[in-house]
């Protein structure tokens, strides 16, 4: 496995891929990788002749106050994590080498970004859509692979490169959970013994609504309310959101009638965590 911190590294091994008729999957990370990342590594490896992963903790996508300096990192446990799958190339850029001097480009998406996520972290996505442009320009990738844990931001991912037409195919993966259902995360670590419990009430909140979706129940108001009711349960839990949007340009409905996302953001202590079921 190569490991490279240079743009130019990457593009000169992607020139001699191309070249030799080669198919490229890439796996966009901000490292710490866990089984969640593994899952998507493992697709892209059965589905592409040359997988690379990008170990970026994009700086863009965090506003004042975020987590963006304590955000966990741990580039070693992540190499030897990406070899032991089968991975041809991590790309470990620094900011500097992302973002030249005098950096003023940025893309975005409407309408999709503006609920949710986006909400409490108005330039979240735009730190996304622009850090992924470049990777996919970079890697010139043929597929591309995200976890719909982020579920507004593998939505958002698709219809950029619809309406961009970008030449390349994104590929959403499963959410990977523990075996008491917590979804994988690497800010999970931020969890004490007491809150790593206490997280366990979005699964359950969100398997109840699910389960009311799946009965037949079409009232988005008494979904959400099963929800919130079985979060409220848990003292350490304060809720950010709980949203049932369409599934295809994330806007509020108030009655099921067609593809629909469920998404809650939770803080448990200081830790901001989400998950998501479509139905």
């Amino acid at each position: 496995m190569i490991r490279t911190e240079f743009i130019d590294d990457v593009k000169k091994l992607v020139r001699e891929w191309k070249s030799a008729g080669l198919s490229i999957g890439l796996v966009p990370t901000m490292g710490y990788l866990h089984e969640g990342h593994a899952s998507l590594i493992k697709k892209a490896r059965e589905e592409n002749d040359r997988v690379i992963v990008s170990d970026f903790v994009n700086p863009i996508q965090f506003g004042v106050g975020e987590d963006l300096e304590s955000y966990p990192r741990d580039f070693e446990a992540d190499c030897n994590l990406c070899e032991s799958l089968g991975v041809d190339l991590i790309f470990h850029p620094s900011p500097e080498e992302m973002y030249l001097p005098g950096f003023h480009s940025h893309v975005g998406v409407d309408t999709l970004s503006t609920n949710l996520c986006g909400k409490s972290r108005p330039i979240h996505f735009n730190g996304v859509c622009t850090v992924v442009t470049k990777l996919f320009n970079i890697s010139e990738a043929d597929r591309a692979y995200f976890g719909q844990k982020d579920a507004q931001q593998l939505c958002i991912v698709k219809r950029m490169v619809r309406d961009l037409n970008m030449n390349i195919s994104i590929i959403g993966c499963p959410i990977i959970r523990e075996d008491d259902g917590l979804a994988k995360s690497s800010r999970n670590t931020y969890l004490n013994a007491e809150e790593r419990q206490a997280a366990l009430i979005l699964h359950k909140a969100l398997t109840k609504g699910e389960e009311l979706v799946k009965s037949g129940e079409t009232d988005v108001s008494k979904v959400k309310q099963a929800i919130t009711d079985i979060i409220n349960t848990e003292p350490l839990a304060k809720i950010d959101y709980v949203e049932i949007v369409d599934a295809s340009e994330l806007q509020a409905v108030e009655t099921i009638n067609g593809e629909i996302l469920c998404a809650i953001a939770v803080y448990i202590g200081k830790t901001r965590l989400i998950d998501n079921f479509f139905a």
